[in-house]
């Protein structure tokens, strides 16, 4: 069976820009940068391997990605997995700690110059303009520091489960699962995506969203390798928009412009 693109996607806090992880083949994955003001997309660069998007983060100004990947070549100077910094959209890092597993890995962005990573892998090679710190707040792991700073609410203190206001009276819903996926084609991390009407506290769940966020006044959400966009209304969700189809990228080399 073959199963279309997945998307993961990377919300700059503070700039109309985000960037999208598009993993396809299971052995590929290609960063896209989106231009959130007028809805234009670029492709940055593949790799082959994988990136780990629960371990990921774009900072809040929108240039700078890291990430965790996993490439195999356990001979290499990455030991095989890595977390990076690049220069958004594109791979190619300015900042490289070597890692050698998957056991942690990845990091989060605490303001637009400062981040810092889990486990504190030896820097390969790091860029001057960047400042990696130490700090405690990893309950949760990269992604939950994240949705904090985000503006996420976690709602309840015993589940992964985090709300975040939205427009019109509603709340955007998300929970965060692992173990074996609900639906095939998944990994073994994913989210399961509801709207929520704040007054009543009433449920609408939205079974085949693979990812969601707020974009001004719009939820944006993935689906089948898709990009779309709608803005709410007291009713709900309103026409939805089709923001683009990433199903029919194949791999193609790609020099940083950097």
């Amino acid at each position: 069976m073959r199963f279309p693109a997945r998307l993961h996607v990377l919300l700059a806090r503070d700039a109309p820009y985000a960037v999208i992880l598009r993993r396809g083949p299971s052995n590929l994955v290609c960063t896209i940068g989106w231009d959130r003001a007028n809805d234009t997309f670029q492709v940055g660069q593949w790799l082959r391997g994988r990136i780990y998007e629960e371990r990921c983060d774009l900072s809040p100004d929108g240039r700078h990605l890291l990430y965790f990947a996993l490439n195999g070549r356990w001979s290499s100077e990455t030991k095989g997995s890595y977390t990076a910094v690049s220069r958004a959209p594109y791979l190619k890092a300015v900042s490289l700690y070597p890692q050698g597993d998957t056991w942690g890995g990845g990091g989060v962005f605490l303001d637009n110059r400062t981040f810092t990573t889990t486990g504190w892998p030896t820097a390969l090679r790091e860029c001057e303009e960047l400042t990696r710190v130490h700090t405690s707040r990893w309950i949760g792991g990269p992604q939950a520091v994240r949705f904090e700073r985000d503006g996420w609410l976690q709602v309840c203190t015993e589940l992964p489960i985090y709300d975040r206001p939205a427009s019109s009276g509603w709340l955007l819903r998300v929970r965060l699962c692992s173990g074996l996926p609900s639906t095939p084609g998944r990994g073994c991390h994913w989210a399961e995506y509801a709207l929520v009407e704040a007054a009543t506290g009433a449920v609408r769940f939205l079974p085949e969203w693979e990812w969601a966020g707020l974009d001004g006044a719009r939820i944006v959400w993935t689906v089948a390798g898709t990009l779309n966009a709608a803005r709410l209304t007291k009713r709900g969700l309103g026409p939805a928009t089709l923001l683009a189809d990433f199903n029919p990228l194949q791999y193609e080399p790609i020099q940083a412009q950097y």
